[in-house]
């Protein structure tokens, strides 16, 4: 009898280092620590994450099919730009899916599901009170992440954490919480709620289509520079 050649440990090991690369190189790409066209060199990730290589290249190849990363022949990996064309067709299909988990939500919000959605509102008005954008930003993306998991849909809940990486990317997105964009995203959110907590699917799902809506056309005004 031959001995297996790779020990489940070993295997069990390198995918979890793999899967520990990928995340810290994500959230430095998500929260802009590294830019739209930064450059990322397999040996210098390995010696700042005090792995080798193979993890590293694995995860380089994780974060391409997740879209924010791409690769080029002789050149190397490079944090993926996104057009604002590209940006806008992002916007429309996560208002789909955010429109879906709404009528999801509706037939199955209870107590504990309202009352997590109620504490990011509440982070989001303590952040507009203080005009902290970041910290009013970071609750933004929690409540809508939190509101598509309620929907209890986890295909669409994978794609959507897909599409918001994706839009990540693109970084005058985050001028959509300027100015009194905030008073109003906030009064939106809080009527969402509302109809969520009475159980009305189509009110949800209209409210966060107008909600996207918005967000969609204070993109665009942030870019018409990019044409």
């Amino acid at each position: 009898m031959h001995a297996d050649p790779v020990a489940p440990l070993d295997i069990l090991r390198r995918h979890s280092l793999t899967t520990l690369v990928r995340d810290e190189i994500e959230r430095r790409i998500v929260d802009g620590s590294l830019a739209p066209g930064d450059k990322l060199n397999e040996a210098d990730w390995a010696a700042r994450l005090r792995v080798s290589r193979g993890p590293v290249r694995e995860a380089f190849r994780a974060l391409e099919q997740a879209g924010l990363v791409r690769t080029e022949k002789h050149r190397g990996v490079f944090v993926r730009t996104v057009s604002p064309a590209e940006a806008d067709e992002l916007h429309a299909l996560r208002a789909v899916l955010e429109e879906a988990a709404c009528r999801m939500l509706a037939a199955r919000i209870d107590a504990a599901r309202l009352a997590g959605l109620r504490d990011w509102i509440e982070t989001m008005r303590a952040a507009f009170a203080v005009q902290d954008v970041d910290a009013y930003a970071r609750a933004n993306v929690a409540f809508h992440d939190a509101l598509v998991a309620a929907a209890g849909n986890a295909k669409l809940l994978d794609t959507y954490r897909r599409l918001i990486g994706e839009l990540s990317l693109f970084r005058r997105a985050a001028l959509a919480v300027q100015g009194d964009a905030m008073a109003r995203s906030l009064a939106g959110y809080r009527a969402i709620l509302t109809a969520l907590a009475s159980r009305d699917a189509e009110r949800a799902a209209a409210l966060m289509r107008a909600h996207m809506q918005g967000g969609a056309q204070w993109l665009r005004d942030g870019c018409g520079e990019c044409g």
